[in-house]
Protein backbone atom coordinates (compact mmCIF):
# COMPACT_ATOMS: atom_id res chain seq x y z
CA UNK A 1 0.00 0.00 0.00
CA UNK A 2 1.82 3.13 -1.24
CA UNK A 3 0.71 6.46 0.23
CA UNK A 4 0.82 8.90 -2.70
CA UNK A 5 -1.84 11.49 -1.90
CA UNK A 6 0.40 14.13 -0.37
CA UNK A 7 0.07 17.75 -1.39
CA UNK A 8 3.75 18.49 -0.77
CA UNK A 9 3.21 22.15 0.12
CA UNK A 10 6.87 22.61 1.08
CA UNK A 11 7.82 22.03 -2.57
CA UNK A 12 6.16 25.34 -3.44
CA UNK A 13 5.04 25.61 -7.09
CA UNK A 14 6.57 22.24 -8.04
CA UNK A 15 3.56 20.53 -6.44
CA UNK A 16 1.01 23.17 -7.42
CA UNK A 17 -0.16 21.21 -10.47
CA UNK A 18 0.68 17.66 -9.30
CA UNK A 19 0.96 15.44 -6.23
CA UNK A 20 4.36 15.36 -4.54
CA UNK A 21 5.15 11.74 -5.60
CA UNK A 22 4.61 12.81 -9.22
CA UNK A 23 7.27 15.55 -9.15
CA UNK A 24 10.06 14.82 -11.67
CA UNK A 25 13.41 13.85 -10.18
CA UNK A 26 16.87 12.92 -11.51
CA UNK A 27 15.92 13.94 -15.03
CA UNK A 28 13.75 11.15 -16.40
CA UNK A 29 12.14 9.77 -13.22
CA UNK A 30 9.26 10.73 -10.90
CA UNK A 31 9.70 10.49 -7.12
CA UNK A 32 7.26 7.57 -6.85
CA UNK A 33 9.32 5.51 -9.34
CA UNK A 34 11.79 4.65 -6.58
CA UNK A 35 9.17 3.10 -4.27
CA UNK A 36 7.44 1.27 -7.14
CA UNK A 37 10.78 -0.08 -8.39
CA UNK A 38 11.69 -1.21 -4.87
CA UNK A 39 8.46 -3.22 -4.74
CA UNK A 40 9.11 -4.97 -8.06
CA UNK A 41 12.78 -5.57 -7.30
CA UNK A 42 11.74 -7.06 -3.94
CA UNK A 43 9.37 -9.50 -5.65
CA UNK A 44 6.17 -7.67 -4.65
CA UNK A 45 3.68 -7.51 -7.52
CA UNK A 46 0.41 -6.77 -5.70
CA UNK A 47 0.53 -3.01 -5.21
CA UNK A 48 -2.09 -0.37 -4.39
CA UNK A 49 -1.30 3.33 -4.85
CA UNK A 50 -3.49 5.59 -2.69
CA UNK A 51 -3.95 8.97 -4.35
CA UNK A 52 -5.85 12.10 -3.34
CA UNK A 53 -4.34 15.53 -4.10
CA UNK A 54 -4.24 16.31 -7.86
CA UNK A 55 -3.96 12.66 -8.93
CA UNK A 56 -4.18 13.19 -12.71
CA UNK A 57 -0.45 13.42 -13.38
CA UNK A 58 0.20 10.36 -11.19
CA UNK A 59 -2.62 8.37 -12.81
CA UNK A 60 -1.28 9.16 -16.28
CA UNK A 61 2.28 8.27 -15.27
CA UNK A 62 1.47 4.90 -13.67
CA UNK A 63 -1.36 3.86 -16.00
CA UNK A 64 -1.72 0.08 -15.91
CA UNK A 65 1.81 -0.32 -14.54
CA UNK A 66 3.49 -1.73 -17.65
CA UNK A 67 6.95 -0.13 -17.14
CA UNK A 68 7.17 -1.80 -13.70
CA UNK A 69 5.82 -5.18 -14.91
CA UNK A 70 2.67 -4.51 -12.88
CA UNK A 71 0.16 -4.90 -15.75
CA UNK A 72 -1.08 -8.26 -14.49
CA UNK A 73 -4.44 -10.00 -14.47
CA UNK A 74 -3.71 -11.31 -10.96
CA UNK A 75 -2.13 -8.77 -8.67
CA UNK A 76 -0.54 -5.84 -10.47
CA UNK A 77 -1.09 -2.18 -9.61
CA UNK A 78 -4.35 -0.53 -8.52
CA UNK A 79 -4.91 3.20 -8.12
CA UNK A 80 -7.26 3.88 -5.19
CA UNK A 81 -8.92 7.27 -4.75
CA UNK A 82 -11.13 8.44 -1.87
CA UNK A 83 -14.83 8.06 -2.61
CA UNK A 84 -18.23 8.89 -1.22
CA UNK A 85 -20.24 5.89 -0.03
CA UNK A 86 -23.11 4.89 2.24
CA UNK A 87 -20.79 4.48 5.20
CA UNK A 88 -19.67 8.12 5.00
CA UNK A 89 -16.32 7.60 3.31
CA UNK A 90 -14.73 10.91 2.36
CA UNK A 91 -11.34 12.56 1.92
CA UNK A 92 -8.45 10.80 3.64
CA UNK A 93 -7.79 12.60 6.91
CA UNK A 94 -4.37 11.05 7.45
CA UNK A 95 -2.14 8.09 6.62
CA UNK A 96 -3.93 5.43 8.68
CA UNK A 97 -7.36 6.77 7.71
CA UNK A 98 -6.39 6.27 4.04
CA UNK A 99 -5.56 2.61 4.77
CA UNK A 100 -8.72 2.22 6.86
CA UNK A 101 -10.91 3.35 3.97
CA UNK A 102 -9.24 0.72 1.76
CA UNK A 103 -9.08 -2.23 4.16
CA UNK A 104 -11.31 -4.17 1.77
CA UNK A 105 -8.40 -4.20 -0.71
CA UNK A 106 -6.29 -6.12 1.82
CA UNK A 107 -9.12 -8.36 2.99
CA UNK A 108 -10.20 -9.35 -0.52
CA UNK A 109 -6.68 -10.63 -1.19
CA UNK A 110 -6.62 -12.60 2.07
CA UNK A 111 -3.18 -11.14 2.70
CA UNK A 112 -1.47 -12.17 5.91
CA UNK A 113 0.94 -9.21 5.74
CA UNK A 114 0.51 -5.61 4.61
CA UNK A 115 3.50 -3.46 3.65
CA UNK A 116 2.70 0.26 4.01
CA UNK A 117 5.04 2.67 2.20
CA UNK A 118 5.46 6.36 1.42
CA UNK A 119 5.59 7.31 -2.25
CA UNK A 120 7.75 10.40 -1.79
CA UNK A 121 11.21 9.21 -0.70
CA UNK A 122 14.39 8.55 -2.68
CA UNK A 123 16.02 5.24 -1.72
CA UNK A 124 16.69 1.64 -2.75
CA UNK A 125 15.58 -1.06 -0.31
CA UNK A 126 14.90 -4.78 -0.51
CA UNK A 127 11.63 -5.09 1.39
CA UNK A 128 11.90 -8.89 1.46
CA UNK A 129 14.66 -8.72 4.09
CA UNK A 130 12.46 -6.52 6.27
CA UNK A 131 9.57 -8.96 5.88
CA UNK A 132 11.89 -11.83 6.85
CA UNK A 133 12.92 -9.93 9.99
CA UNK A 134 9.25 -9.31 10.79
CA UNK A 135 8.47 -13.03 10.58
CA UNK A 136 11.61 -14.01 12.51
CA UNK A 137 10.79 -11.80 15.50
CA UNK A 138 7.09 -12.76 15.36
CA UNK A 139 6.27 -9.06 15.48
CA UNK A 140 2.81 -7.67 14.89
CA UNK A 141 4.28 -4.47 13.46
CA UNK A 142 7.79 -3.77 12.19
CA UNK A 143 8.88 -0.18 11.58
CA UNK A 144 11.71 0.71 9.19
CA UNK A 145 14.13 3.03 11.00
CA UNK A 146 17.48 4.69 10.39
CA UNK A 147 19.92 6.88 12.29
CA UNK A 148 19.62 10.62 11.58
CA UNK A 149 21.76 13.56 12.78
CA UNK A 150 20.76 14.80 16.23
CA UNK A 151 19.91 18.27 14.91
CA UNK A 152 17.31 16.77 12.53
CA UNK A 153 15.38 14.65 15.05
CA UNK A 154 12.59 17.25 15.32
CA UNK A 155 11.62 16.43 11.70
CA UNK A 156 10.91 12.74 12.35
CA UNK A 157 9.12 10.28 14.57
CA UNK A 158 11.85 9.05 16.92
CA UNK A 159 11.93 5.48 18.27
CA UNK A 160 13.42 4.22 21.52
CA UNK A 161 14.25 0.49 21.52
CA UNK A 162 15.47 -2.14 23.98
CA UNK A 163 18.51 -4.36 23.41
CA UNK A 164 16.46 -6.67 21.13
CA UNK A 165 15.19 -3.77 18.98
CA UNK A 166 11.68 -3.93 20.35
CA UNK A 167 10.26 -0.40 20.29
CA UNK A 168 9.38 0.80 23.79
CA UNK A 169 8.66 4.46 23.10
CA UNK A 170 7.66 6.63 20.15
CA UNK A 171 8.04 10.43 20.06
CA UNK A 172 6.50 12.33 17.13
CA UNK A 173 8.87 15.17 16.08
CA UNK A 174 10.27 15.74 19.60
CA UNK A 175 11.40 19.26 20.49
CA UNK A 176 13.93 18.07 23.05
CA UNK A 177 16.80 15.93 21.77
CA UNK A 178 17.07 13.28 24.46
CA UNK A 179 14.95 10.64 22.71
CA UNK A 180 17.77 9.28 20.54
CA UNK A 181 18.38 9.49 16.80
CA UNK A 182 16.48 6.44 15.49
CA UNK A 183 13.96 7.89 13.03
CA UNK A 184 10.93 6.26 11.42
CA UNK A 185 11.18 6.02 7.62
CA UNK A 186 7.42 5.69 7.12
CA UNK A 187 7.85 2.02 6.15
CA UNK A 188 5.68 -0.49 8.05
CA UNK A 189 5.04 -4.23 7.90
CA UNK A 190 1.78 -5.17 9.65
CA UNK A 191 0.15 -8.47 10.38
CA UNK A 192 -3.03 -7.87 8.42
CA UNK A 193 -5.39 -9.06 11.15
CA UNK A 194 -3.74 -6.72 13.67
CA UNK A 195 -3.90 -3.82 11.20
CA UNK A 196 -7.61 -4.40 10.56
CA UNK A 197 -8.35 -4.68 14.27
CA UNK A 198 -6.38 -1.60 15.24
CA UNK A 199 -7.85 0.62 12.54
CA UNK A 200 -11.38 -0.63 13.12
CA UNK A 201 -11.36 0.12 16.84
CA UNK A 202 -10.96 3.88 16.40
CA UNK A 203 -13.55 6.22 17.87
CA UNK A 204 -14.22 9.95 18.22
CA UNK A 205 -12.27 9.93 21.49
CA UNK A 206 -9.41 7.83 20.09
CA UNK A 207 -9.26 8.48 16.35
CA UNK A 208 -7.08 6.36 14.12
CA UNK A 209 -6.19 9.09 11.64
CA UNK A 210 -2.40 8.98 11.44
CA UNK A 211 0.09 6.16 11.96
CA UNK A 212 2.67 8.35 13.69
CA UNK A 213 0.31 10.24 15.98
CA UNK A 214 -2.32 7.61 16.78
CA UNK A 215 -1.73 4.03 15.68
CA UNK A 216 1.93 3.31 16.45
CA UNK A 217 1.92 4.78 20.00
CA UNK A 218 -1.17 2.70 20.84
CA UNK A 219 0.37 -0.46 19.41
CA UNK A 220 3.68 0.00 21.26
CA UNK A 221 1.75 -0.13 24.53
CA UNK A 222 -0.14 -3.33 23.70
CA UNK A 223 1.43 -5.20 20.74
CA UNK A 224 4.80 -6.57 19.67
CA UNK A 225 6.41 -3.70 17.71
CA UNK A 226 9.98 -4.06 16.45
CA UNK A 227 12.42 -1.79 14.62
CA UNK A 228 14.13 -2.80 11.39
CA UNK A 229 17.37 -0.85 10.96
CA UNK A 230 18.24 0.44 7.49
CA UNK A 231 21.69 1.86 6.79
CA UNK A 232 21.55 2.68 3.07
CA UNK A 233 20.81 5.92 1.20
CA UNK A 234 17.41 7.43 2.05
CA UNK A 235 16.24 11.02 1.50
CA UNK A 236 12.93 12.80 1.92
CA UNK A 237 12.96 15.40 -0.88
CA UNK A 238 10.04 17.23 0.68
CA UNK A 239 11.52 20.74 0.64
CA UNK A 240 12.96 22.91 -2.10
CA UNK A 241 16.35 22.83 -0.37
CA UNK A 242 16.46 19.03 0.03
CA UNK A 243 15.17 18.54 -3.54
CA UNK A 244 17.94 20.76 -4.93
CA UNK A 245 20.66 19.33 -2.66
CA UNK A 246 19.75 15.74 -3.52
CA UNK A 247 19.71 16.56 -7.24
CA UNK A 248 23.19 18.08 -6.94
CA UNK A 249 24.39 15.07 -4.91
CA UNK A 250 23.60 12.79 -7.84
CA UNK A 251 26.22 14.66 -9.88
CA UNK A 252 28.98 13.84 -7.39
CA UNK A 253 31.14 10.93 -8.62
CA UNK A 254 31.34 9.77 -4.99
CA UNK A 255 27.56 9.74 -4.48
CA UNK A 256 26.51 6.53 -2.70
CA UNK A 257 23.17 6.38 -4.51
CA UNK A 258 23.77 4.38 -7.69
CA UNK A 259 21.23 4.95 -10.48
CA UNK A 260 23.22 2.66 -12.77
CA UNK A 261 23.04 -0.64 -10.87
CA UNK A 262 21.89 -3.32 -13.37
CA UNK A 263 20.80 -5.52 -10.47
CA UNK A 264 18.42 -2.90 -9.08
CA UNK A 265 16.90 -1.06 -12.03
CA UNK A 266 14.82 2.07 -11.33
CA UNK A 267 11.94 1.81 -13.78
CA UNK A 268 9.82 4.62 -15.16
CA UNK A 269 7.42 5.49 -17.94
CA UNK A 270 9.67 6.74 -20.72
CA UNK A 271 8.84 8.70 -23.85
CA UNK A 272 10.34 8.00 -27.24
CA UNK A 273 12.86 10.79 -27.76
CA UNK A 274 15.87 11.22 -30.06
CA UNK A 275 19.42 11.09 -28.66
CA UNK A 276 21.04 14.06 -26.92
CA UNK A 277 22.52 16.51 -29.43
CA UNK A 278 25.60 18.48 -28.40
CA UNK A 279 26.47 21.45 -30.62
CA UNK A 280 29.96 22.67 -31.61
CA UNK A 281 30.05 25.54 -29.10
CA UNK A 282 28.48 23.69 -26.20
CA UNK A 283 30.19 22.52 -23.02
CA UNK A 284 28.74 19.97 -20.60
CA UNK A 285 30.41 19.52 -17.22
CA UNK A 286 29.39 17.09 -14.44
CA UNK A 287 25.69 16.97 -15.38
CA UNK A 288 22.80 14.60 -15.99
CA UNK A 289 21.35 15.19 -19.46
CA UNK A 290 18.34 13.19 -20.67
CA UNK A 291 17.27 12.07 -24.12
CA UNK A 292 15.82 14.63 -26.51
CA UNK A 293 17.96 17.50 -25.19
CA UNK A 294 19.60 19.86 -27.68
CA UNK A 295 22.60 21.65 -26.18
CA UNK A 296 24.26 24.59 -27.91
CA UNK A 297 25.31 26.49 -24.78
CA UNK A 298 27.08 25.68 -21.48
CA UNK A 299 25.70 23.25 -18.89
CA UNK A 300 27.56 22.97 -15.58
CA UNK A 301 26.59 20.77 -12.59
CA UNK A 302 22.94 20.60 -13.64
CA UNK A 303 20.13 18.09 -14.22
CA UNK A 304 18.25 18.39 -17.52
CA UNK A 305 15.07 16.40 -18.16
CA UNK A 306 14.06 15.19 -21.65
CA UNK A 307 13.58 17.75 -24.42
CA UNK A 308 15.41 20.76 -22.93
CA UNK A 309 16.86 23.20 -25.46
CA UNK A 310 19.84 25.35 -24.45
CA UNK A 311 20.50 28.10 -26.99
CA UNK A 312 23.94 29.36 -28.07
CA UNK A 313 25.55 31.58 -25.44
CA UNK A 314 23.20 30.39 -22.68
CA UNK A 315 24.63 29.10 -19.37
CA UNK A 316 22.86 26.66 -17.04
CA UNK A 317 24.70 26.31 -13.74
CA UNK A 318 23.81 24.41 -10.52
CA UNK A 319 20.21 24.10 -11.72
CA UNK A 320 17.42 21.57 -12.33
CA UNK A 321 15.54 22.06 -15.61
CA UNK A 322 12.50 19.91 -16.40
CA UNK A 323 10.97 18.63 -19.65
CA UNK A 324 10.71 20.68 -22.84
CA UNK A 325 11.98 23.94 -21.40
CA UNK A 326 13.48 26.39 -23.90
CA UNK A 327 16.39 28.55 -22.74
CA UNK A 328 17.06 31.50 -25.02
CA UNK A 329 20.36 32.85 -26.39
CA UNK A 330 22.59 34.41 -23.73
CA UNK A 331 20.28 33.50 -20.85
CA UNK A 332 21.91 32.52 -17.54
CA UNK A 333 20.38 30.18 -14.94
CA UNK A 334 22.16 29.89 -11.59
CA UNK A 335 20.77 27.80 -8.68
CA UNK A 336 17.30 27.65 -10.23
CA UNK A 337 14.66 24.90 -10.38
CA UNK A 338 12.63 25.25 -13.58
CA UNK A 339 9.45 23.20 -14.12
CA UNK A 340 8.22 21.80 -17.45
CA UNK A 341 7.56 23.75 -20.66
CA UNK A 342 9.05 27.02 -19.46
CA UNK A 343 10.35 29.60 -21.95
CA UNK A 344 13.32 31.67 -20.75
CA UNK A 345 13.76 34.74 -22.97
CA UNK A 346 17.05 35.74 -24.57
CA UNK A 347 19.49 37.41 -22.19
CA UNK A 348 17.34 36.78 -19.09
CA UNK A 349 19.21 36.06 -15.85
CA UNK A 350 17.54 33.74 -13.32
CA UNK A 351 19.25 33.51 -9.96
CA UNK A 352 21.05 36.82 -10.19
CA UNK A 353 23.17 38.55 -7.55
CA UNK A 354 24.69 37.55 -4.20
CA UNK A 355 21.60 38.16 -2.06
CA UNK A 356 21.14 34.54 -0.90
CA UNK A 357 19.75 35.47 2.52
CA UNK A 358 16.60 37.46 1.70
CA UNK A 359 13.80 34.89 2.13
CA UNK A 360 10.78 34.79 -0.12
CA UNK A 361 8.20 37.18 1.35
CA UNK A 362 5.22 34.91 0.65
CA UNK A 363 6.97 31.62 1.53
CA UNK A 364 9.83 32.45 3.94
CA UNK A 365 9.93 28.94 5.37
CA UNK A 366 10.22 27.29 1.93
CA UNK A 367 12.64 29.54 0.05
CA UNK A 368 15.45 31.04 2.09
CA UNK A 369 18.68 29.50 0.79
CA UNK A 370 19.13 31.33 -2.51
CA UNK A 371 17.23 28.95 -4.80
CA UNK A 372 14.62 30.43 -7.15
CA UNK A 373 11.76 28.35 -8.59
CA UNK A 374 9.86 28.76 -11.86
CA UNK A 375 6.44 27.08 -12.24
CA UNK A 376 5.22 25.00 -15.15
CA UNK A 377 4.59 26.77 -18.46
CA UNK A 378 5.86 30.19 -17.37
CA UNK A 379 7.32 32.62 -19.93
CA UNK A 380 10.23 34.73 -18.68
CA UNK A 381 10.69 37.98 -20.65
CA UNK A 382 13.94 38.62 -22.47
CA UNK A 383 16.66 40.61 -20.78
CA UNK A 384 15.24 40.75 -17.24
CA UNK A 385 17.08 39.92 -14.01
CA UNK A 386 15.42 37.61 -11.47
CA UNK A 387 17.03 37.54 -8.02
CA UNK A 388 17.36 34.84 -5.36
CA UNK A 389 14.55 33.07 -3.45
CA UNK A 390 12.06 34.17 -6.12
CA UNK A 391 8.89 32.21 -6.95
CA UNK A 392 7.45 32.56 -10.45
CA UNK A 393 4.10 30.79 -10.46
CA UNK A 394 2.87 28.44 -13.16
CA UNK A 395 1.75 29.83 -16.52
CA UNK A 396 2.91 33.40 -15.88
CA UNK A 397 3.40 35.31 -19.13
CA UNK A 398 5.52 38.29 -20.14
CA UNK A 399 2.75 40.77 -19.24
CA UNK A 400 2.92 39.54 -15.62
CA UNK A 401 6.33 41.26 -15.33
CA UNK A 402 5.30 44.93 -15.73
CA UNK A 403 8.26 46.15 -13.68
CA UNK A 404 10.84 44.15 -15.55
CA UNK A 405 13.45 42.92 -13.07
CA UNK A 406 12.34 40.83 -10.07
CA UNK A 407 14.12 41.49 -6.77
CA UNK A 408 15.21 38.74 -4.39
CA UNK A 409 12.37 37.36 -2.24
CA UNK A 410 9.57 38.43 -4.57
CA UNK A 411 6.76 36.32 -6.07
CA UNK A 412 5.23 36.72 -9.53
Amino acid sequence: MIMAGGEGTRLSVLSEKRAKPSVPFAGKFRIIDFTLSNCVNSGIFDVAVLTQYRPHSLNEHIGIGKPWDLDRSRGGVRLLQPYQGRDDQSWYRGTSDAIYQNLNYIQERRANLALVLSGDHIYKMDYSTMIEAHLRTQAELTVGVMEVPLEQTDRFGIMTTDDKDRIVEFSEKPKNRDKGTLASMGIYVFNSDVLVRRLSEGSEDKPRIDFGKNVIPAMIAEDLVYAYRFSGYWVDVGTIQSYWETSMELLDPECSFNLYDPNWVIRTRSEERPPVKVGPQSQVVQSLVCNGCNLRGVVERSVLSPGVYVSPGAIVRDSVVMNDTWIGPGAILDRVIVDKQVVVGAGARLGWGDDFDTPNKAQPDKLNTGISVVGKGAHIPSGIHVGRNVVINAERDTEDFPGGDVASGETI
